[in-house]
């Protein structure tokens, strides 16, 4: 197992790795903070040529992935994400997949392979994730962030969640889920201010983050934030 810590939990944490000779990591394009000179970055494509298209079109992450290599002795490495929010590491065993919503990979150690899943067209059209979602398998550590904190729910056998689709960060894979109506009628769901909603179904792990980018988003709007001085009437 790779030695590593999170550090400053909160707004703005980072992911501290100690990795030894040869040891390797890979993260997101953006992800590098800092490292020891010892330490050789490398761009990949995950997937090959294809694997890379396919999360750059239909997920909209980034083509390439950063491989963090200890290629000259041990070193330590420092990765974040740009956005405030949390970063927590999830330990997978190999036996089941982990869904992601865009945005939501920071990092993983070897063995994790990181790829595409198509939704359904109804939860395609209408959750906030879109038609596609990354596909995260394999055995090792994958490290995913938000906006705002990362809250952890354990479902099991039967039990249900249901969770704003703007919230979602990750989910076990073997989960089962429905895009429906937070409301039975469609007036109270609309007037609510919530929409659509997802429903899960145990077991399994939920993530959910505390803040929505898109209502955040919605807030600067109404306050007019990044708009010009003489924009305003």
């Amino acid at each position: 197992m790779i030695d590593y810590e999170i550090l400053y939990p909160g707004a703005f944490p980072v992911v501290r790795f100690k990795l030894r000779r040869d040891e390797r990591i890979k993260a997101e394009s953006d992800a590098m903070v800092g490292m020891s000179p010892t330490i050789e970055v490398e761009g990949s494509l995950e997937g090959g040529l294809m694997g890379g298209l396919a999360r750059k079109i239909l997920t909209g992450e980034s083509f390439f992935f950063q491989n963090l290599i200890a290629k000259r002795g041990s070193g330590e490495v420092i990765l974040g994400h740009s956005i405030p929010g949390g970063i927590m590491d999830v330990v997978m065993d190999g036996t089941e997949s982990l869904k992601v919503q865009k945005g939501g990979f920071l990092a993983a150690t070897e063995g994790i392979n990181v790829g595409t899943k198509m939704q359904g067209i109804g939860k395609g059209l209408f959750s906030r994730e879109g038609f596609f979602i990354l596909d995260i398998s394999g055995e090792g550590v994958v490290f995913i962030s938000s906006y705002g904190s990362i809250h952890l729910i354990k479902l099991t056998e039967g039990e249900q969640y249901i969770v704003d689709n703007g919230h979602m960060v990750a989910w076990s894979g073997n989960m089962k889920y429905s895009i429906e109506k937070a409301s039975k009628g469609w007036i109270s769901s609309v007037t609510s201010g919530e929409g659509f909603v997802c429903r899960f179904t145990g077991p399994g792990l939920l993530f959910i983050q505390t803040r929505a980018p898109l209502a955040f988003r919605d807030w600067c709007n109404l306050l007019g934030v990044g708009r010009g001085a003489g924009s305003r009437r």
